[in-house]
């Protein structure tokens, strides 16, 4: 071949390949503009479909706001309205990611809620008042029994720690509740169960029995002086004590108190759960893990049990190897550090299958 036959063979494949280039450019782009998100190549529809809406409602002068997570069913579904522990009072946490799953996954909506003061919703912090909070739970069932799409016969509330003493006390009262599931709420006034959260607190962080011992004083002291029974200056030279140690800011408490009147400590320590239960008419499920630094279980479980033949309607579960938030894997030390609670949330199997058994039974899982 002569080097212009060759010339021209090279140019035109270069022109080949220059045009192929292009369409396949032009190919890859129009493809790439249609293609579908990986995820999606390999997904397929979700047998329950959900929606989640953000709302606003009041409990009297108090602005409150919430967000519902419905399944999409073609009747009225239950409705589960939660309540917040003591130390988050936000409806962003990991803690409810399962309440969200397993109650769309069984036909029941569920209702979260910024704790007043907290969030997005307004006025004062509720320094104590169990009743108001207990009220804007119920606050929020009413909403909900005002929406077609929720059935208002079979509509009540969850609550961890704290929030389960408030979901018995809202059970209480409003004749309306349909169940109560109270989780890690100790069957104790909460200066015991401090006490007791203390000391473990200081276990955990290696302290000695003298130490613990010195910081139940303290705790003993000032609880004491909210409830009418010590003198102000005993009080006070006793957490004075405390309050030299390298441990006080492990054990709740401030360098001074309030007197009775003005105290949130003192109200709150007057609250036994356990004078709430005979006015708790609905089923109940109170739930434990075996192994919840926070609260006395064994305690609560026997108050429980030599009261059961009174409350029929109430279910008790203690889940092996769980902790305060029915939890399996966090470690004793994430478990007492305040920083770390907005981030723990249950992984017991037992614990789901437990709630979604209960909720079975109680007939409150829909079909499609």
């Amino acid at each position: 071949m002569g080097s212009r036959g060759f010339a021209k063979r090279v140019a035109v494949t270069a022109l080949c390949c220059a045009t192929l280039a292009s369409w396949e450019l032009s190919d890859s782009s129009e493809h790439n503009a249609q293609k579908p998100t990986s995820a999606a190549q390999w997904s397929a529809p979700a047998t329950v479909s959900l929606i989640d809406e953000e709302t606003t409602f009041r409990n009297g002068g108090t602005p409150l706001s919430g967000t519902l997570y419905l399944p999409v069913l073609t009747r009225p579904v239950p409705a589960i309205v939660a309540f917040h522990d003591a130390s988050v009072p936000t409806r962003d946490l990991e803690l409810y990611r399962h309440l969200k799953q397993i109650g769309p996954a069984l036909g029941i909506a569920v209702f979260l809620f910024d704790r007043r003061g907290s969030g997005k919703s307004g006025g004062e912090p509720a320094h104590g008042d169990y009743e108001a909070l207990a009220d804007d739970g119920i606050a929020a069932l009413r909403l909900l029994t005002r929406d077609p799409r929720i059935d208002s016969k079979r509509i009540g509330f969850w609550g961890l720690s704290q929030g389960g003493w408030i979901s018995l006390l809202a059970a209480s009262r409003c004749p309306e509740t349909a169940f109560a599931i109270a989780i890690s709420a100790p069957m104790t006034t909460p200066d015991v169960q401090m006490i007791f959260a203390v000391s473990n607190i200081l276990r955990v962080h290696g302290y000695s029995q003298a130490d613990i011992d010195l910081a139940v004083e303290a705790r003993k002291a000032v609880d004491d002086f909210e409830r009418g029974g010590l003198d102000r200056a005993t009080a006070q030279k006793r957490l004075d004590a405390a309050a030299a140690k390298p441990w006080f800011p492990l054990i709740y408490l401030g360098r001074t108190f309030q007197d009775p009147d003005k105290s949130g400590w003192a109200r709150e320590i007057r609250h036994d759960p356990m004078s709430i239960l005979p006015r708790v008419k609905t089923p109940t499920l109170i739930m434990y893990g075996a192994t919840d630094p926070w609260v006395p279980v064994r305690l609560s479980v026997e108050r429980l049990n030599a009261s059961a033949a009174q409350h029929p309607n109430i279910t008790t579960v203690v889940i092996a190897g769980a902790d305060h938030h029915m939890s399996l894997s966090t470690s004793l030390e994430a478990q007492v550090d305040p920083p770390r609670l907005a981030n723990q949330e249950p992984d017991a199997p037992e614990y789901f299958a437990r709630l979604a058994a209960w909720l079975t039974d109680q007939g409150l899982a829909v079909g499609r």
